[in-house]
């Protein structure tokens, strides 16, 4: 068991030295609100577009309704990470950027180990389950720069440049009796975030430029609970025949209200000569430093089936809305209202040719698909953004210290803002990697 703690320990700062690594996507449109907001679903619920409220699996982590945690039969370690090349498009140029980063690392166990109840002989009708998450909850970033001029002032550029973000570190328990489960995620909100607009002239004018900035922390509790329902249709079917594979059906709902968060901001504004010899003229014209904030986040409601025909097959909707028109933030001066509510419908599953093959991977491997609409909170010249994509991605099974684990290799190309200023097509190739271990928990016996 120890062996098994120190990898985990040693994968976990390996994938953070590595994500933090790499540079996040350049999106202007994470200008507005706290920036663009991570999916809470995890590769393997990603690359079927996003079934989070209703899919479970027993050895898979899914944090979208912690409902699911009380159906691992395993404990999972899953880590993942991304990589995107992204075409950002306006009336004038194309520019190509490549970005990646870390998306999340989990842990997730049953608190009671299904083996014992082998060993007991003994069936109970329930199960716990909890789970620990450390991932981003948005992301800001951003660089755009522009050519001006005017007649008394000569040519200038506007640079528009926003860092940072927010991340959230969950717990999650969860309780299921016989057909129904429910869960509950606790978790604290903590990140920065810095925004500058710059108005710089030419240099050799000796013009003082411009500079605004507006930094500020976030903090604050988040939460969200789940209940889910699963049965099996063919029971009768099974009872005549062992052999006959299981088809479930299983219906979640997740759902969380506004919760509030804290700021503190700083603003300035400063005036900079450079002049001949690299000699720099600093005028501060303002300066407020320690401005304590509110804001709010909106509640989200989520909505989803999911039907399985034994191993081999299956297939989910999922829906989910966000009420971003209640979002408010003191540090970035946006009120309710600035925002739209957001929504997002899915459709997606899996095909398991063979999942017992001994002589055939690919016949063992999960074969992913799913497509996506939804709308964006933020709003381009009257408009509301929407976005639109496929995914597709490869559960693949592998054995690590005697236990089967999974590699899951996902792809989502979309698009996002068409028919807006500023238009964006990107691929996505997601990573992730989950390993299993069925002995925490488990008693021992002796003979």
């Amino acid at each position: 068991m120890s062996n098994k703690v120190y990898f985990l320990l040693s994968a976990f700062l390996l994938i953070v030295l590595a994500g933090t690594a790499q540079q996040n996507d350049n999106s202007p449109y994470s200008r507005y609100g706290i920036g663009d907001i991570s999916d809470n679903n995890f590769n393997h619920t990603r690359q079927m577009s996003g079934l989070g409220s209703s899919y479970i699996d027993g050895y898979h982590i899914n944090i979208v309704n912690p409902a699911t945690y009380s159906f691992l039969n395993a404990t999972a370690f899953d880590a993942g990470v991304f990589v995107k090349r992204t075409w950002l498009k306006d009336n004038i140029a194309t520019n190509k950027i490549w970005s990646g980063n870390l998306e999340y690392l989990s842990l997730a166990f049953p608190l009671r180990n299904p083996i014992n109840e082998i060993y007991d002989g003994v069936k109970k009708n329930y199960k716990l389950g909890m789970a620990f998450t450390l991932m981003p909850h948005s992301t800001v970033n951003y660089n755009v720069a522009s050519q001006d001029s005017l007649p008394e002032a000569g040519s200038f550029t506007r640079n528009y440049i926003g860092t940072g973000g927010t991340y959230k570190f969950l717990w999650g328990n969860s309780y299921m009796y016989k057909k129904f489960s429910v869960g509950v995620n606790m978790g604290y909100l903590f990140g920065k975030m810095k925004y500058e607009n710059k108005l710089v002239f030419d240099a050799e004018k000796f013009a003082y430029s411009d500079f605004y900035t507006n930094d500020y922390n976030v903090s604050g509790f988040l939460w969200n609970a789940g209940v889910l329902y699963t049965d099996i249709l063919n029971k009768k079917a099974i009872e005549n025949n062992k052999t006959t594979p299981v088809k479930r059906l299983s219906i979640g709902l997740n759902a969380n209200s506004a919760t509030n968060f804290s700021t503190t901001y700083n603003i300035s504004h400063q005036l900079i000569q450079q002049l001949l010899g690299g000699v720099i003229n600093v005028d501060t014209v303002f300066l407020q430093d320690s401005i304590k904030g509110r804001g709010k986040l909106p509640a989200e409601f989520g909505l989803g089936a999911t039907f399985y025909s034994g191993e081999k097959f299956c297939l989910g909707v999922n829906y989910a809305t966000s009420l971003w028109s209640e979002y408010y933030n003191d540090a970035s001066g946006e009120k309710k209202g600035a925002l739209k509510n957001a929504s997002k419908i899915s459709i997606g599953g899996y095909f398991r040719p063979d999942y017992k093959s001994f002589d055939n991977f690919f016949e063992r491997v999960y074969y992913r698909y799913g497509a996506y609409y939804q709308t964006d909170p933020r709003v381009i010249n009257n408009e509301q953004i929407t976005s639109y994509g496929l995914t597709f991605g490869l559960g693949m099974p592998f054995v690590f210290q005697r236990k089967v684990s999974h590699v899951n290799l996902g792809l989502n190309l979309g698009v996002r803002g068409q028919n807006t200023p500023i238009s964006e097509r990107f691929v996505k190739i997601s990573l992730g990697v989950t390993f299993n271990d069925d002995e925490w928990f488990l008693k021992r016996k002796y003979n």
